[in-house]
């Protein structure tokens, strides 16, 4: 069982999948920091300074705080301002994914309508073909 086990988290498709999920959290936390360190504060700078993270609607009475984290602290809040930058950090990531998928298909059609054709024969070995093809006919 051990062997078979080994045999299956070795294979090419596992580690692979691994790998991916590592660049991806990588990447996630990459597209967070923009959003969060870069997008969101050119965004409030523009709007004069609204800052969408603390944006929420308190669902309990007892919500009197204006930061978000207290808020939440006191009772039921819904956070609609932190959930559009996650939303935002969603359509980051699916518009880079997106183009990365566009471009390895533009490189596997471009690949596809190129067929690899062999270099044209020497016209010595071209003329000796031509005359084995010839002799071949004419014995049949």
């Amino acid at each position: 069982m051990l062997k078979e086990f080994r045999e299956f988290a070795l294979k090419g498709n596992v580690v692979d999948l691994a790998i991916g999920v590592i660049i991806g959290a990588a990447f996630g936390a990459i597209v967070s920091s923009m959003v969060d360190d870069i997008i969101m504060p050119i965004v409030g700078a523009i709007t004069g300074g609204l800052d969408f993270s603390n944006y929420f609607l308190p669902l309990a009475s007892e919500v009197t705080a204006n930061s978000l984290e207290e808020a939440r602290r006191q009772g039921a809040v819904l956070a609609w301002g932190n959930f559009l930058t996650i939303a935002l950090k969603f359509v980051i990531i699916a518009w880079v994914l997106f183009m990365v998928v566009k471009a390895m298909n533009r490189l596997k059609r471009q690949q596809e309508k190129a067929p690899e054709t062999a270099p044209e024969p020497p016209a010595d070995v071209k003329l000796l073909t031509e005359i084995r093809d010839l002799l071949r006919s004419r014995s049949v």
